[in-house]
């Protein structure tokens, strides 16, 4: 006689437990001759920009989609597909704000970000600080909760011919 698995039922989660996520996010433009560079927010004057559907701001983008990844809810792609074209140049600052609605909806709040910028040109040590304070600002955050550093690629590939930039986030979100 062959012997059925018992079926398992999930346990109740105690209501006075927060449940903790973590979402990780990952974002990659080409640079480009004629666009303002905005990263976290922050406008750098440099003569390329990030090529995107977008402002291009690939650090909001991976941050974005490690808070939608933590709560399972996609990516930016699905709430501002790159097919809608009343979308062409839209601020990443509006797409941080639909992100910080589905968590309102959620009940979520973040707990921390850290972000890791991959970028041979320009130099972003210099602008470690108002990024990250204006990372804090867009995500309503204190700026002790954001983590923001930036790599080069050594010359490697096309992000070390300064052809691209590459951002990973992972993001701690709580939910209530």
């Amino acid at each position: 006689m062959k012997k059925t698995a018992a079926k398992k039922t999930p346990k109740k989660q105690n209501k006075n437990i927060c449940d903790f996520r973590v979402g990780f996010g990952y974002d990659i433009h080409r640079m480009t001759e004629g666009r303002e560079l905005i990263l976290g927010g922050y406008k750098i004057d440099y003569p390329k920009g990030m090529l995107g559907h977008s402002d291009g701001d690939l650090i909001i983008h991976s941050v974005c989609d490690a808070v939608l990844g933590a709560l399972n809810e996609g990516e930016i792609g699905v709430y501002f597909p790159p097919t809608d074209l009343t979308l062409m140049g839209i601020s990443s600052s509006v797409i941080a704000e639909k992100v910080l609605e589905i968590m309102k909806k959620r009940k979520a709040f973040i707990n921390q970000i850290d972000v890791t910028l991959v970028a041979e040109e320009p130099k972003i040590k210099p602008y470690y600080e108002p990024i990250k304070k204006s990372l804090a600002s867009i995500f309503k955050l204190e700026e002790n909760r954001v983590s923001f550093k930036a790599k080069s690629m050594e010359g490697l590939g096309e992000v070390g011919r300064g052809e691209a930039m590459i951002c990973y986030c992972v993001a701690g979100v709580i939910l209530k």
